[in-house]
């Protein structure tokens, strides 16, 4: 295998050529989309909306805000830049940002270049090392731009000399990218300095006339209520913002569940099998859907995909703890499972201030839940059907059920409520004791939620019970 170029005479040698980082973005971009690559892997649910303007935006060399709700990807499409960026690319030996070695722009890689011509050493830069992210809220200008560096002047460095300056993030992702969370939080002063950067691609730290014409691409993103909020963004700042482009929450149910199966962690372990049913899926990402919807909930704040992946989670982790307490190998979760969903919603939702003040945080989720319940309900078992179920299941017929009752119980909950096993084996009931379990309350929550059954709940028992005429 051919060595890389370690010097700048045997880079010239080798033909190399650089680019501006936003022309080797657009390069690789298209080179990915020409070869039929999946230009965002691990992006669900943007590719008719988001991905389009990101490719355009990228096309077009503009710097790019994402604005949307907590819980939108908009970091991760910011990561997801890098992958368009050369997989290294070489710098001056030993520079603080990443000079270009055939045009240098910092005072020490000049000199340099002036005294050893084209022994300078350079190295390569992996892409990894090319982006990187600040978060807006504290940020100072010496953070992002630069300031004095007390120990170089220490060291002897005139105070007005480039050696006496600490460099800043910016100037640190020369020749790379450079992305910003939560931009409105940025004070006024540090949205000013970021003009020349923006427009004329250059900084100067603490009003030396030293210019550094910086090769960066800006990225950032902010919540579209504080964006907009007057006050919050300089408006000459906007102005130079080449794409705003507008994130959102997945647009069908079918989105969230491949977001769930993709982001949530799950393990069986010692030999289990863990098998969710259809509609308990549904379920927790339709959770997520009414509560974006709730008049109850915070809808500027947003309510994050996050939420249905950790309930998911939990719910599942409620289905494996009941397998290994009872010492079941089939692991299937039910409708009693939800009851600990609390644990893993009430941190992500953010209740409306002037919602009802008789309704606490839990009585909100509970609402939500039993929206979804039977929402999911009547889209599996069908109106049509209930009262015919119904029918059969009155008088004095009686169910207990709980998170903690063994899944073989619920053959006996059949065998006395005949009624139950066509629905039951609609909904895929036959494959396991676990899944019958789950399918049984899932019918009986839902003839609750439906106003056809009667429930009465005592700790983490219920009990369900015909209505009598």
């Amino acid at each position: 295998m051919k060595s890389k170029p370690g010097d700048i005479a045997e880079l010239r040698q080798s033909g190399y050529e650089p680019i501006p980082v936003k022309q080797e973005l657009e390069r690789n971009l298209i080179f990915a989309m020409e070869n039929g690559e999946e230009l965002f892997p691990g992006i669900v649910g943007y590719e008719n909306t988001v991905i389009p303007q990101t490719i355009n935006a990228i096309l077009s060399h503009h710097d790019i805000v994402f604005l949307g709700e907590k819980g939108q990807a908009k970091t991760r499409m910011m990561r997801a830049l890098t992958r368009f960026l050369d997989k290294e690319i070489p710098a001056i030996a030993d520079c603080e940002i990443n000079d270009n070695p055939y045009d240098p722009i910092c005072l020490n890689c000049r000199n340099k270049i002036k005294e050893e011509g084209g022994d300078v050493k350079i190295e390569w830069i992996d892409r990894t090392a090319r982006y990187g992210e600040r978060l807006a809220p504290g940020t100072k200008i010496a953070d992002l731009i630069g300031d004095l560096d007390p120990a170089k002047v220490a060291g002897g460095a005139p105070l007005a000399s480039e050696d006496a300056l600490h460099f800043g993030l910016i100037p640190r992702l020369n020749r790379g990218i450079f992305a910003i969370n939560e931009l409105p939080d940025l004070e006024y002063l540090i949205q000013v300095s970021l003009f020349n950067i923006l427009e004329e691609r250059d900084v100067q730290i603490r009003g030396y006339p030293i210019r550094f014409p910086l090769d960066v691409a800006l990225v950032f993103s902010a919540n579209p209520e504080e964006y907009s909020r007057s006050g919050k963004i300089i408006s000459q700042l906007k102005d130079r913002i080449g794409a705003e482009i507008r994130t959102h929450y997945p647009l069908s149910r079918e989105v969230g569940l491949k977001i769930i199966d993709q982001e949530a962690k799950i393990e069986a372990g010692n030999g289990r099998k863990v098998k969710a049913p259809d509609f308990m899926r549904d379920i927790v990402e339709q959770i997520t859907m009414d509560a974006r919807v709730s008049p109850h909930v915070n809808q500027r704040s947003g309510v994050s995909a996050r939420l249905s992946i950790t309930n998911y989670e939990t719910m599942l982790a409620n289905a494996r703890r009941r397998a290994i307490m009872l010492g079941e190998t089939e692991i299937a979760p039910r409708m009693s499972d939800l009851n600990y969903l609390y644990t893993s919603s009430l941190g992500k939702i953010e209740m409306d201030p002037f919602r009802e003040e008789s309704l606490s945080d839990v009585q909100v989720i509970t609402r939500i839940m039993e929206s979804a319940v039977r929402k999911v309900f009547l889209e599996r078992i069908g109106a049509a059907n209930l009262d015919e179920m119904v029918e059969k299941i009155k008088g004095d017929v009686s169910v207990d059920t709980g998170d903690m009752t063994p899944s073989t119980d619920y053959r006996n909950v059949i065998s006395r409520v005949t009624q139950l096993w066509e629905p039951v084996h609609s909904l895929g009931g036959d494959e396991s004791d676990a899944m019958r379990a789950s399918c049984v309350e899932f019918i009986l929550e839902g003839l609750y939620l439906t106003g056809k059954l009667s429930r009465r709940r005592i700790g983490d028992m219920v009990t369900y019970r015909g209505k009598t005429q």
